[in-house]
């Protein structure tokens, strides 16, 4: 008798293992399965009707809902397994760190290093030529992207993130503002937003193609006048080439002035965007006319000697809102 109870005490523990042993295989498979979902398995996720979303195979339907955040989606760490820092993903409260240029950097290297948009940098500190980048120079370097705009009469906060398409919220916390009222000249950082095309090109110095084949024979600047020695103002670079050789407009533009006078000869003004405006002087012959709409590249006359000339040679100016600057540092 006491031997059979023994059996049957044994044959109750084996029974509950087995139960056990099966339970656990069916409890792993089930979780098997929802990790394949979360690390790109097999299965594939479907919206389930209720807000959230259902993950299926062919063979069986696992459903796992996930309430929707704020955005209308599931949470990342519900799609990663890996908790997202809140801070990721909302305006963060603008600050700078400093960085001090070093001999072959350029701003596209510095910016990339930090994770930035070269934009970011170049309007940060406020940088009108990317070419004159200095070694030991101090740059602010910003916590996230975008660009600083300075307020015009007449702004508020609701039109600055109108013409960005940025919320108002975000502007207020990234610049510690307590309303839409901001003070005409004072900036304001607009995240994530970029330097409009035109403003980079000018910046990067990559506005003009150059006019003409050849080399240059005497830089922007004052300088030793060719005739007598004076010191004297150049107002744009001279380019020596061959008598005839095709010149070309710059950048695209209309053809404002075309002409002759002593001191230029035969000359061509082509008006561009953004106030900008370019003389090419002492043609031979010229190829266009007033009025005309001229592309980059466009032939537009030849070079000549004509008018105060000391020999076969373009005379190129560039004018910014009416005043002569370096074309070089707009040329690439």
């Amino acid at each position: 008798m006491d031997k059979n109870r023994l059996y049957h005490a044994l044959w109750i523990v084996f029974s509950y293992s087995l139960l056990y042993t099966a339970a656990s295989f069916v409890f792993s498979c089930a979780v098997e399965r929802r990790a394949g979902v979360f690390s790109g398995g097999p299965e594939a996720a479907v919206p389930n009707g209720m807000g959230g979303i259902s993950f299926q195979d062919d063979s069986s339907f696992v459903s796992v809902s996930a309430s929707p955040d704020e955005g209308g989606m599931a949470p990342a760490d519900m799609v990663t397994g890996v908790p997202e820092p809140s801070e990721y993903s909302r305006p963060q409260m603008l600050f700078n760190t400093s960085y001090t240029v070093r001999q072959g950097d350029t701003i596209g290297q510095i910016a990339m290093s930090f994770g930035l948009n070269q934009d970011t940098i170049l309007s940060v500190n406020g940088v009108k030529n990317a070419r004159l980048l200095q070694i030991g120079q101090q740059l602010k370097i910003p916590n996230q992207d975008g660009i600083l705009y300075k307020v015009k009469k007449g702004d508020s906060l609701g039109k600055i993130a109108e013409n960005y398409q940025v919320e108002v919220s975000a502007l207020r916390t990234v610049n510690e503002l307590f309303s839409e009222r901001v003070n005409e000249g004072s900036s304001v950082f607009v995240p994530g937003a970029k330097l409009n095309l035109m403003d980079l090109q000018e910046i990067n110095g990559d506005l003009f193609n150059w006019p003409v084949r050849g080399y240059i024979t005497s830089r922007y600047g004052y300088r030793a006048s060719p005739f007598g020695g004076a010191r004297q103002f150049h107002t744009g670079i001279d380019i020596g080439a061959a008598m005839g050789t095709p010149i070309r407009a710059a950048m695209a533009g209309r053809v404002s002035g075309v002409g002759y006078n002593d001191t230029s000869g035969n000359y061509v003004v082509i008006t561009h965007h953004s106030g900008y405006r370019s003389l090419y002087a002492h043609l031979s012959v010229v190829r266009t006319k007033a009025g005309a709409y001229v592309r980059t590249g466009d032939l537009i006359g030849d070079v000549g000697s004509t008018g105060l000339s000391t020999g076969p040679h373009l005379h190129f100016t560039v004018y910014k809102n009416g005043v002569t600057i370096n074309p070089s540092a707009v040329m690439h």
